[in-house]
């Protein structure tokens, strides 16, 4: 079997005080979309920052194609291109004013000009029609698009995106996802995030980080099918909530009408599904969730490692 062209073997991250960012993370990463999962704090900005060559890890490797690149960081920093989750612009500046700033910061340049790369860019992105208006207009998922249109300059093998939906309505968010998927062939594209629906519509693979440590390996599909005949749905009263979230593994509670509460459970396979509640066919969501909030006794085994490797690495 060929091997990954992104490997990470055993990275750990101690930061002063100490404390442990990162426990022993292995992930191998395909090319395509890979969805990296994790609330606040779980360690992702860590590692994106590692995998960028852009912080130092206290041990382990990260390889990228055969190449070290702990040791060797120019190898990924020449062939990367990232979308920070907050991208400053110059409101001031038209849309291909900034990009081509930025081409010009970064050292990259086309065959018949910077030019005239900057305007294939914003055509690849959707904004070429909105070239010569001042980015200080653009909505959201323009400026991500902008963004987009940066980091994929000079063809990088990795791309890396942090948030790149956060704040984006619907349709944005949309097109946006449209744009990623459009990216993603030849190349290894890590998408970090901590909202589901981008991790279940885009990628193929997905990687969950709990404190510092990777609790799960897998695939949307395999994650749903894990939890299936696990999730059960049924009301409870806004009064009753907080009772009731005592006695079972709330994963969502949602008003209903402004009355009831909607409220979907994890019951793991030794217990009784509350008294009034239905089994519902398991989401991405709810998989993520049994990760976050339950006892790692409780997970089920086909959630919590891969088909084929086992994914948590040791307390650093």
């Amino acid at each position: 079997m060929q091997p990954a062209p992104l490997s990470i073997r055993g990275l750990v991250k101690i930061h002063p005080g100490p404390v442990c960012a990162l426990r022993g993370v292995d992930l191998d990463i395909p090319e395509g979309m890979f969805g990296l999962l994790g609330p606040n704090g779980a360690g992702k900005s860590t590692f994106m920052n590692i995998v960028a060559a852009i912080l130092e890890p206290t041990a382990g490797r990260v390889i990228l194609d055969g190449v070290d690149i702990v040791a060797e960081p120019r190898h990924m920093r020449s062939r990367l291109g990232y979308l920070p989750q907050d991208f400053g612009f110059y409101p001031d500046l038209s849309g291909r004013a900034m990009l081509e700033f930025i081409l010009q910061m970064k050292g990259v340049n086309g065959p018949r000009g910077r030019r005239v790369l900057a305007d294939e860019l914003l055509e690849r992105v959707n904004l070429s029609a909105a070239a010569g208006r001042k980015v200080g207009g653009y909505s959201g998922g323009m400026r991500q698009r902008l963004g987009l249109a940066q980091a994929i300059a000079g063809n990088p093998r990795v791309l890396i995106v942090d948030e790149p939906t956060a704040g984006l309505d619907p349709e944005e968010r949309q097109r946006f996802h449209r744009l990623l998927a459009e990216m993603s062939p030849g190349r290894v594209v890590l998408l970090s995030t901590h909202i589901v629906d981008d991790v279940s519509t885009l990628c193929p693979r997905l990687a969950v980080i709990r404190s510092g440590q990777v609790v799960a390996d897998t695939t949307p599909s395999t994650a749903r099918r894990a939890v299936d005949g696990l999730i059960h749905e049924g009301f409870v009263a806004d009064a009753a909530m907080p009772d009731f979230a005592k006695r079972h593994r709330v994963l969502s509670a949602v008003l209903d009408e402004g009355r009831n509460n909607r409220v979907r459970v994890f019951v793991p396979v030794d217990r009784a599904a509350p008294e009034g509640f239905s089994p519902v066919a398991g989401t991405l969501e709810d998989a993520y969730l049994v990760l976050m909030r339950c006892a790692p006794s409780e997970v089920p085994a086909a959630l919590s490692r891969s088909a084929e490797t086992t994914t948590v690495g040791g307390a650093a």
